[in-house]
């Protein structure tokens, strides 16, 4: 039976990654450290510039995905809990101060994403000790648009400690494991301050929303989660729409929802179903769970199986989430 290819010889670098002879020393693995991953991180964000940036115009990445080796990947889930969300918060900090730096020298700094996307993900074909970046200027864009574009991937072995930079065919990502806990999405801001506190939209309801300067307000305590959703159609063009979650069990709607209680986040697209989602708030273990009535649901990139209303089918929703709605409309999920 012919053995199955490592995710290195699939693109042509086993040979790059492996050395003949013995194999090294388990005591020579470095260990990873949170200032490693950060400090990493902010060099790809300046190698994005200096790649992409073109006649005065500072260009850069808006979504980094980092990947590690699973049983470092492990180590930082297991004993560094909430690790990635301050090394996400220290990053969109500094990345903010660095286009400062470059709009106070008159060159012309304007996003090409309304938010950063950081994901922390995990490969067994990678050593451990390893650290690879893939970059995207666009998260999220129309694959069908990018079907024949290639990524470009910085690899960073430990036999050489080299950084070496490759294209590869985004096919190649179905590889990857990507877990909720390692997913972070934060709103870009234009005027570069970044604030760790959330914008505060009507108790138990949602409505349009944009984050201004100075405009934050103080996070809705009584709430279990927060809902927020950015969607096609043209009145709400830039808008962010935002629900506290405050009930135990709320439904997710669309465009023909009529009822105006609490417990409905109404969201004003026609690509939404009415209803299309059920989310509930276990107390007993302060988890959420979502049943789909929609005619598609993913959740972190797993479709969830369709259900009648009379008996919803329940699946756990991390925090961190994100759902998409019929493959156009995202709706992500936070804690308060």
């Amino acid at each position: 039976m012919k053995s199955k290819q490592t995710f290195w010889q699939r693109i042509g670098l086993h040979d790059f990654f492996v050395k003949s002879g013995r194999e090294p020393d388990e005591q020579t693995v470095p260990v990873l450290t949170s200032d490693n991953v950060y400090q990493y991180i902010i060099q790809k964000f300046k190698e994005s510039i200096g790649q992409l940036s073109f006649a005065g115009r500072v260009v850069f990445y808006h979504e980094y995905i980092i990947c590690f080796n699973p049983d470092d990947y492990k180590v930082f889930m297991d004993n560094k809990k909430g690790i990635f969300g301050l090394i996400v918060h220290e990053s969109v900090k500094k990345f903010y101060e660095l286009l400062k730096e470059y709009r106070a020298l008159g060159k012309t700094v304007e996003p090409s994403a309304n938010r950063w996307i950081f994901r922390f993900v995990a490969n067994p074909d990678y050593p451990q000790g390893d650290l690879s970046f893939i970059g995207k200027l666009l998260p999220d864009s129309n694959k069908s648009e990018q079907k024949d574009e290639n990524l470009r991937v910085t690899y960073i072995p430990r036999q050489t400690g080299i950084a070496q930079t490759f294209d590869i065919n985004p096919d190649i990502l179905k590889d990857f494991h990507f877990y909720s806990d390692g997913y972070f999405e934060v709103p870009f801001r234009e005027d570069f301050k970044y604030d760790e506190r959330q914008v505060k939209s009507t108790p138990g309801g949602a409505s349009p929303l944009t984050r201004g300067p100075g405009g934050l307000e103080p996070v809705n305590r009584n709430a279990f989660a927060r809902l927020e959703t950015i969607i096609p159609d043209k009145e709400y063009a830039g808008k962010k729409i935002e629900y506290f979650m405050q009930a135990d069990d709320i439904v997710v709607s669309g465009k023909e929802e009529k009822s105006e209680t609490e417990n409905f986040f109404r969201i004003p697209s026609d690509w939404v179903n009415t209803p299309h989602l059920r989310i509930r708030f276990n107390r007993d273990d302060n988890k959420l769970h979502l049943a789909s009535f929609g005619e598609k649901t993913v959740v972190n990139e797993k479709e969830i199986a369709r259900s009648e209303d009379a008996s919803p089918q329940w699946t756990e929703l991390p925090f961190n989430s994100r759902i998409l709605l019929n493959g156009i409309v995202g709706v992500n999920i936070f804690k308060p």
